[in-house]
């Protein structure tokens, strides 16, 4: 198998993997309720814990997590040690993290729901859970400030991936010696930003909902 052919493969199964909806598929099991018929109507960990209750609020963050972290254990690890002849040449850093944008975008656009998905911050920290983790925890520990000053977890959540920019930035300065932030790093960024654009207007109008740990089945 070539190198090429495997990466497609490879890109192709991290999007249907992302595309699983595990907010979905637990409401449904766990709660016999559609996790888009309430809340904000998203798929994701906070929309979770708010209709269904915290248990199920971590069980949704920790499947998303793991998709991203999963691929990107399977393909900057686990497959360049099981086919090492096929990376003898350097590859592209772009190419090699082709993989972890696709779980990112699968979650986002998943297939299953007909194009729509998450916010993907949660497969995206997965993801940088292996590929970045000191840059993740500094944003981790920013991420939680904000959580429990604002109680807004878009507000954590957008102003969490700039944050993470930076850590990179600065992270890569003191590693190398040069200063830099990865094209996956500002690609995945503008991408939740992206997702949050709705939320984003909320918090400007002040009627974002905010982050209520005992608001189960709240809408």
């Amino acid at each position: 198998m070539t190198f090429p052919l495997l990466w497609i493969i490879v890109c192709a199964a991290s999007y249907l993997l992302g595309s699983v909806p595990f907010g979905y598929l637990l409401g449904r099991l766990l709660h016999r309720k559609d996790i888009r018929s309430g809340g904000s109507g998203n798929i994701g960990a906070t929309n979770a814990l708010r209709q269904f209750g915290t248990a199920t609020g971590i069980l949704v963050l920790l499947f998303d997590l793991l998709k991203g972290f999963c691929v990107a254990w399977l393909c900057l690890r686990v497959i360049p040690a099981t086919f090492p002849a096929l990376f003898d040449v350097p590859i592209d850093p772009f190419v090699a993290l082709l993989p972890a944008l696709m779980v990112i975008l699968g979650h986002m656009y998943s297939i299953f729901l007909g194009g729509k998905g998450g916010k993907g911050v949660a497969t995206a920290a997965g993801v940088f859970i292996y590929a970045a983790p000191v840059p993740l925890f500094a944003t981790l520990i920013f991420f939680v400030l904000i959580v429990a000053l604002t109680r807004y977890v878009s507000l954590a959540s957008v102003t969490g991936v700039l944050f993470l920019c930076l850590a990179q930035f600065f992270w890569n300065w003191y590693h190398s010696g040069a200063p830099s932030i990865p094209w996956f790093t500002m690609v995945v960024a503008a991408l939740i930003i992206y997702k949050h654009q709705e939320n984003i207007l909320r918090l400007l109008e002040k009627r974002e909902n905010k982050l209520d740990f005992s608001s189960k089945g709240k809408s």
